[in-house]
C-alpha cells in the first residue's frame, strides 16, 4: 500500500505551478522592454554605419572627380563604382527605413531618409545627414551626426 501512495504523489501541486507561471510572467515583463531597446539600438547603429558608408563613398567620388561633388546621391550608384545602392536611413520610432534623398536646396525637413547638401556655393556641400529632427537613444539629434 505504501508503494501505491508513493506512485500517486508524483507531480506538482497547483500552487507550485502558479508560482512558476508568475515568475515567468515577471521575467517576461522585464525582458521584453529590454529586447525592444536592443532592437532600436541596433537600428540606430545600422543607420550610423550607413551614414559612414555614404560619406566615405562621397569622399572617394570627390577625389576621383577632382574636387566636385555629385548633383545627388544616386550618382554614387551609377556603374556600382562607389555604391551598388543607397543604403536606408533608420530612425526607429520616428520614420520607416528609407533610402530616399532630400536635397538641401529644397529645404531641410523631417522626412526620414537622407538629406544631401547639393548647394555648390555652400561651405558644407556634399554633406549627408539623416533627415530626422528627433533624437536617438542617447539624446543626440539625428541631424547632428
Amino acid at each position: 500500500m505504501t508503494k501505491l501512495k508513493e506512485l500517486s504523489r508524483k507531480g506538482f501541486t497547483l500552487i507550485e505551478l502558479m508560482i512558476v507561471v508568475a515568475i515567468i510572467g515577471i521575467l517576461a515583463a522585464i525582458a521584453i522592454p529590454k529586447f525592444a531597446e536592443l532592437i532600436r539600438k541596433s537600428s540606430e547603429g545600422a543607420s550610423k554605419g550607413n551614414l559612414g558608408a555614404l560619406r566615405s563613398a562621397m569622399s572617394i567620388y570627390y577625389g576621383d572627380m577632382e574636387g566636385t561633388y555629385p548633383a545627388n546621391m544616386t550618382a554614387l550608384t551609377i556603374g556600382g563604382k562607389y555604391l551598388t545602392v543607397v543604403p536606408p536611413a533608420k530612425a526607429p520610432n520616428y520614420h520607416s527605413d528609407d533610402s530616399g534623398e532630400h536635397l538641401l536646396s529644397t529645404g531641410l525637413a523631417d522626412l526620414g531618409g537622407w538629406s544631401y547638401n547639393d548647394i555648390q556655393t555652400n561651405a558644407n556641400v556634399g554633406n549627408v545627414l539623416v533627415s530626422c529632427t528627433h533624437t536617438d537613444t542617447k539624446g543626440t539629434v539625428w541631424t547632428g551626426y
